[in-house]
């Protein structure tokens, strides 16, 4: 069987939600040939922890974790918090905070780490990782990224052992959403802009999970054309194996699941809520994970606090039999390369799905083809949302095909080239 090194600073008990993607396309990837190793770091003190997920990983898995610089000790030490006291990242580069510490605390994040505040990780894991590599070869290297720093890592180890490097990019590098309301000096622009040309042209092949965002990265770069592929975020039907909805209440349940940012407000979306409450309709607003203080300011300016429940972080399959026992998903697209990785296990739910997201034809097409719900602008009030709603039959056979047996199965063959 070969081998394969996962480069991927998020592994549990971490709770941050991109690690699932890794963490299932290698559980399934041995089912194709491919024993993968994993490369991470001891503790990942800034995401909220999930230690049902230890229960995902293979006990047989080889999992090589190192030490690095975590900056956000310093971080919380200067804004008057405690050691471990859980970090909000939708906080972390609100907008509209507009205390002088937050400003720098987001000038230094955004001018004085590059490509992101997870380099310190670097010079630790290369270190660590040729002793092993040296000892136990492998035949291939994946990077998972944000942070982008971590494909960096891939390719020194690359080249010093002429393996073939294969960086996943979740998200884009350069121009990532919450770089967009922040400036960066121009050397820290250009410095990132080399890092990220070069991870482009040194990769075997890179793997990004949109079709649009491959296609940004080819304008910029058009020989990625012949050196790039699409693995969607997709879901994972085991998952969903035994679970079943909560008991029903009474009322409607509109529901968020995952961070949501000051750019991601759908801000005449709560006017047609409590429009529809006062009409009679009995409708409540969950948010599961971090809310931003501009959400919460738009609830509460459209009286909706009384009708909202913020759950907080919860368990991942706590998050799933949430969005079962929903009677309406909500979500918000940063942008038009964007496809949020919630949709896919939204999809999976067969819930009506209402999303925002403008000039974003991605998602637009994806809940379309499977009649699964319907895209507005971040403008649009989607009033007609809920009537139209009554119209959704979601399409399973198309559905299935983002299944992450489908995607591993697809990331193999990849590895082979």
């Amino acid at each position: 069987m070969k081998k394969v090194l996962f480069i991927t600073f998020y592994w549990p008990p971490s709770g941050k939600a991109s690690l699932h993607w890794p963490m299932k396309i290698i559980k399934h990837l041995p089912k194709f040939g491919w024993q993968p190793i994993v490369l991470t770091v001891k503790e990942d003190t800034f995401s909220a922890k999930d230690e049902s997920l230890l229960s995902e990983v293979d006990p047989n898995l080889e999992v090589i974790k190192t030490d690095y610089f975590d900056p956000f000790i310093y971080y919380r030490k200067f804004l008057g918090k405690s050691k471990y006291e859980p970090l909000i990242a939708s906080e972390t580069i609100s907008t509209s905070n507009k205390s002088l510490k937050h400003k720098i605390t987001v000038w230094i994040r955004m001018n004085l780490f590059v490509p992101d505040a997870r380099v310190g990780w670097n010079r630790i894991a290369i270190k660590e990782t040729k002793k092993y590599l040296k000892k136990n070869p492998v035949d291939a290297i994946v990077s998972v990224g944000p942070p982008h720093s971590s494909h960096l890592i891939g390719k020194k180890l690359g080249r010093l052992f002429n393996l073939p490097h294969f960086p996943v990019l979740i998200d884009p590098w350069i121009d990532i959403s919450y770089y967009r309301d922040f400036k960066r000096n121009p050397l820290t622009l250009s410095l990132d802009k080399y890092f990220e040309k070069s991870i482009m042209k040194s990769a075997s092949k890179v793997i990004f999970v949109t079709e649009s965002m491959k296609n940004d990265f080819i304008v910029r770069y058009n020989w990625l054309r012949n050196k790039s592929d699409v693995l969607y975020w997709g879901y994972n039907e085991e998952d969903f194996e035994g679970l079943q909805p909560k008991l029903k209440n009474d009322y409607e349940i509109l529901l968020h699941a995952g961070n949501i940012f000051d750019y991601q407000n759908p801000i005449n979306f709560w006017s047609t809520i409590k429009k529809e409450i006062d009409k009679g309709r009995k409708l409540r607003i969950k948010f599961i994970g971090t809310v931003s203080p501009g959400i919460k300011n738009s609830i509460e300016q459209n009286g909706l606090t009384s009708y909202t429940e913020y759950s907080g972080f919860l368990p991942y399959k706590n998050v799933l039999v949430e969005m079962l026992s929903a009677d309406y998903l909500l979500v918000c697209a940063t942008e038009k390369r964007h496809v949020p990785g919630k949709l896919f296990e939204y999809l999976r739910t067969g819930k009506p799905i209402i999303a925002f997201g403008d000039d974003n034809e991605e998602v637009k097409n994806i809940i379309g083809e499977a009649n699964a719900g319907y895209l507005y602008s971040y403008k649009n009030n989607a009033d007609d949302f809920f009537e139209k709603a009554k119209q959704l039959i979601s399409n399973t056979n198309v559905i299935k095909k983002y299944d992450r047996l489908t995607v591993a199965e697809k990331m193999s063959n990849i590895l082979l080239k």
